[in-house]
Parts: C-alpha cells; structure tokens; sequence
C-alpha cells in the first residue's frame, strides 16, 4: 500500500494516549471507558498495531496522565463543572489519576519496559502541554505520528490537532482508539480530524504501508 503523507522521509513513531489502567483496567479505573469489551477491543487492537511496529522499529511512546493533587485537576474550570454533575461520565475527574494510584500505569500488556518511552506528566488533554513530547520526538527525528488511545473526542482530538500545527504528519489508528463518552462522539472527532488534521487509516492499513515499514528501517537505529 502507497500512503502520500506530505513529507519527503518518512520517520514514524507511536503516540499511545492513556492506555493505562485509569481508563482500560476496569477493576480500578476512576474513568473507565464504556465496558469490559470496549477495554478488551481497545487493548487488543493496541497490542497488535505495537507488535508489529516493534517489528519494524517504530517507537512508542506511551502518554499517562498524572495529577500531583487535586488542586491541578481543579484549576481548569470546566472539568470542575462535570466534578460536579453527577450524571456526567466524566465526574469522577476530580479523583483520576492522582501520583501513587494504581490508574497511572500503563496497559501492562501494551508496555515493552525495554523499548517503549514512558512520558508520565501529561495533565491536559494536549499531550504537548506541560510535556517534554515534543523534545523526545524532534530529538529523534520524528515527523510522523500514528495515535492511538483514548478519548477519540478529547485527548486525542487536543493532540492531533496540537500536532498539525506543529507540523507533524498525522495518522490516527480508528480501531486503536475509543471514547467514554457517547460513541457517536468518536465518529464526529474522527471526522474532524480527516478533514482538516491529519489521516485516519485502520491499523491493517498502517501495517500494510511500505513507507512507514521502510521509514524505521532504512534508520538502522533501535527506538531505544
């Protein structure tokens, strides 16, 4: 399969939006997604997109949010009006993904502790924001982001469109993503993104492009 990106050498890398037990591992999640089956399609079509980049040298990069105290949660006051809406997916928020909670862990399926990053300061949808992942990418020449993650209509909308303006090429895995929310949500932010951010593919098709094999390897470098 042949893929026009829009840049001239490709050179790939994996952004995993909160793939961690916050979201994904239902038995202590402060903000699950929708159901146990959700979680188990969302993990599994991760884990084959990251077996196979690993494959190919891709890195992955694996964004956790995590919260010092409350008060930095609190300071946006928008997520202090769902706190306070109990009929709100998102109330929990005041209690997600505090330091030292089990929810600040990634997937431990999803994690290869010996090859992928960890960037763990994430505290806004933006990854970009108050992170140091735009270093670790222009540090290791990277110019083209496959994202993956959750939720399809925040955390990963903030940071595909925060990345296209930026100047990254920008792919979005539709089966390696997912919301909490209103799943009609996850359709709107995928068609958002199509027309005006960056690709949306299904990771069959990210597996099958040559560039993004070819990018990682003609390297010779190991993601690590």
């Amino acid at each position: 399969m042949t893929m026009k990106l829009g840049v001239d050498k490709l050179k790939a890398a994996v952004v995993a939006i909160d793939l961690h037990r916050g979201h994904m591992d239902l038995s202590v999640a402060t903000m699950p997604v929708r159901s146990a089956a959700d979680s188990q399609r969302i993990v599994g079509a991760n884990r084959r997109l990251f077996e196979w980049c690993r494959s190919v040298a891709v890195p992955i990069v694996h964004l956790v949010t995590t919260y010092r105290d409350v008060e930095e949660i609190r300071s946006n006051p928008f997520w202090r009006t769902r706190a306070e809406d109990p009929a709100n997916p998102r109330k929990n928020v005041l209690r997600h993904n505090i330091a030292g909670m089990p929810g600040c862990t990634v997937m431990p399926e999803l994690l290869d502790a010996e090859r992928d990053w960890i960037v763990d300061t994430k505290v806004r949808y933006d990854c970009f924001i108050g992170t140091d992942l735009d270093f670790l990418l222009r540090s290791h020449a990277i110019n083209t982001l496959i994202v993956t993650g959750v939720n399809t209509n925040s955390c990963v909308l903030s940071t595909v469109t925060a990345a296209c303006s930026r100047d990254y090429a920008v792919i979005v895995a539709e089966d390696c993503v997912g919301t909490m929310d209103d799943p009609a949500l996850h359709g709107a932010a995928l068609l958002c993104i199509r027309t005006a951010f960056g690709f949306v593919m299904t990771s069959d098709d990210i597996m099958s492009s040559a560039e993004l094999a070819g990018g990682a390897a003609a390297t010779g470098v190991d993601p690590r």
